[in-house]
């Protein structure tokens, strides 16, 4: 548990750092005239512990299969080996937050694929946990109206190792599938996938985000649903 609490404080001092760390000229974009696609998130997205966390295999899969994309978003970081480095993840960020600018951030960069994984902080920060479907719900069509033309990837959030935080996720987690049919049924295009049961435990680095193998993991299974159409 002390690593959970240690992980969710550097999470939060990221976030208070984040404009000093990470440059967000819009300079320093890199395109390359492939799918554009908007990872969008908290620090999971961003890369934390693992730098440009699920990004870097992502982009390594799609670029094995000869599929060019270009990642984009405000952000710009990650390692070498990552071909395009900007994204939309912002540590210690809730979803209020990211609802607060995703429509901004969206039509900025015209996505043609948003891939969102967000309520993590909501849990470790106890936020109005029975509200956080709501606040999904409200992210999902403020993003869908912005960009009606890009198809918009939900997950549900990734499992802890805190007993506590599991427990007050599981309700969050159970809501995101019905969040997505709902606005699917609206014309949406909007689409789920199942982020909870691709890792365990065993793939956390500090009890909420992954370790390498756990981010790999992640990787892998976007690319799953991503490769079936022309989303990457």
């Amino acid at each position: 548990m002390r690593l959970t609490h240690r992980a969710a404080l550097a999470c939060a001092t990221a976030a208070a750092f984040a404009v000093v760390l990470v440059p967000t000229s819009p300079a320093l974009a890199e395109s390359n005239g492939g799918v554009r696609v908007m990872p969008l998130g908290d620090s999971i997205t961003d890369g934390f512990n693992v730098p440009g966390g699920y990004r870097t295999r992502l982009w390594e899969r799609a670029a094995a299969d000869r599929r060019r994309t270009d990642f984009v978003g405000s952000q710009f970081n990650g390692p070498a080996q990552l071909g395009d480095h900007d994204h939309e993840g912002h540590s210690g960020w809730r979803i209020d937050q990211i609802d607060a600018q995703a429509t901004q951030w969206v039509r900025a960069t015209n996505p043609r694929t948003v891939l969102l994984h967000i309520g993590t902080n909501d849990i470790t920060q106890n936020r109005d946990v029975p509200g956080a479907p709501a606040r999904l719900s409200a992210l999902v069509d403020h993003i869908t109206a912005a960009a009606p033309n890009a198809d918009v990837f939900v997950t549900n959030i990734i499992p802890f190792s805190n007993a506590t935080f599991e427990t007050r996720a599981k309700p969050f987690n159970a809501a995101v599938p019905g969040i997505v049919d709902q606005w699917a049924k609206k014309g949406r295009k909007v689409h789920f996938v199942d982020m909870h049961s691709a890792l365990n435990t065993a793939d956390l680095a500090d009890g909420i985000h992954p370790n390498a193998g756990g981010y790999a993991k992640m990787a892998d299974r976007w690319y799953a649903t991503l490769r079936t159409g022309p989303w990457i």
